[in-house]
């Protein structure tokens, strides 16, 4: 059940729930993700970031993401995340993405929304939605660096020209969270995020969202978040599970043997995410 993003997004912003994105980088964190959203009954995003394509590469990526959409009993969409140079988005699309992102954060707001509306031209022609971002979101996501100095929260104002001049079918705010581990309990601003949905009226994204108490994520998305990503808590499930393995049985080297443990370990702190957003029996 492949499926754009902006149905699944749009029917997630219309009841007031948020539908897991999740980061895939090869067969077992595919099949994890697959596997938790057909045990809870959710709709999910598979998405593939920089690091993850530079590693896979865009046509594994795709094919592994496709051949589990195709045979998936849940709608799944596959989704470009931060990406950030054309070429690599258009590749995305060819190779039947059904979601991109466009990240111009680091541009002002006049160049972020050319950039944007660019990308959206060409994408919505090919029934292909988009989400852009606005505003810094703090943290390392493969080659993206952003410091704290740097961070900046989304102006209200500012996102509201941006989705009218752009018409862009989501947006990814920055409120507090992090991409990466954090090194203290993220502080979100609340006040921020409920101004900005009630102003723009669309599916709004959260970023970092690992390691983010749960009573946290849970109000967030009762105030208008509808796409939440996860991919630290996916890769802590993975490396712990083959950590145990190996010391637990030094002298085995099946990959199956080490690698269905951490299979099997993702899919439940996948599965227990889609319950906390609220996507669970939404398929």
């Amino acid at each position: 059940m492949l499926v754009s993003g902006k149905e699944v997004l749009q029917h997630a912003h219309k009841n007031g729930y948020a539908v897991g994105a999740f980061n895939v980088n090869n067969m077992e964190i595919v099949q994890a993700i697959v596997s938790a959203a057909e045990e809870t009954n959710s709709p999910v995003i598979l998405q593939a970031s920089q690091g993850g394509l530079k590693y896979a590469g865009v046509e594994y990526i795709a094919k592994m993401a496709q051949i589990a959409a195709n045979n998936a009993k849940v709608p799944v969409v596959i989704h470009l995340d931060h990406g950030t140079d054309f070429v690599q988005i258009m590749q995305c699309i060819r190779h039947g993405f059904t979601s991109v992102m466009i990240d111009g954060s680091k541009y002002d707001l006049e160049r972020n929304i050319e950039i944007t509306k660019k990308i959206i031209e060409l994408a919505h022609a090919v029934g292909v939605s988009v989400e852009a971002e606005l505003g810094k979101i703090g943290g390392t996501e493969d080659d993206i660096t952003v410091s704290d100095r740097d961070a900046t929260f989304t102006d209200v104002d500012e996102a509201d020209r941006f989705v009218r001049e752009t018409g862009v079918d989501s947006l990814a705010i920055a409120i507090g969270t992090a991409h990466g581990p954090y090194k203290g309990e993220p502080k979100l601003d609340f006040d921020r995020l409920k101004a900005i949905k009630e102003r723009l009226n669309i599916p709004i994204v959260l970023h970092g969202s690992s390691g983010v108490p749960e009573e946290s994520i849970k109000k967030a998305v009762s105030l208008g978040v509808n796409k939440i990503n996860i991919d630290t808590d996916i890769r802590f499930a993975f490396s712990n599970a083959v950590r145990e393995v190996v010391t637990n049985n030094p002298n085995e080297y099946d990959p199956r043997k080490l690698l269905d443990p951490a299979r099997k370990a993702m899919q439940k702190i996948i599965a227990e995410k889609m319950i906390m957003f609220g996507s669970a029996g939404r398929a």
